[in-house]
């Protein structure tokens, strides 16, 4: 279970709110950037709504209920 806010990083988080459909908010530093469900998960990159994000330049957030 994730609580609202929580940051995920682990490859078995985007795993978790891929397969449960559980939003994920994406932040370029402090700012807001998007936010949808995972797509698709590498190493490298999340994609979701047809954009690859890089794991390195932008912070991912759980965001269940929204």
């Amino acid at each position: 279970m994730y609580v609202n806010g929580q940051h995920i990083f682990d490859d078995y988080h985007f795993q978790d709110h891929h397969e449960h459909q559980v939003p994920v908010q994406i932040y370029w530093g402090k700012e807001h950037h998007d936010i949808g469900y995972v797509e698709y998960f590498s190493p490298s990159y999340i994609k979701m709504n047809n954009i690859f994000y890089s794991r390195k330049q932008f912070t991912f957030v759980s965001r269940p209920g929204y």
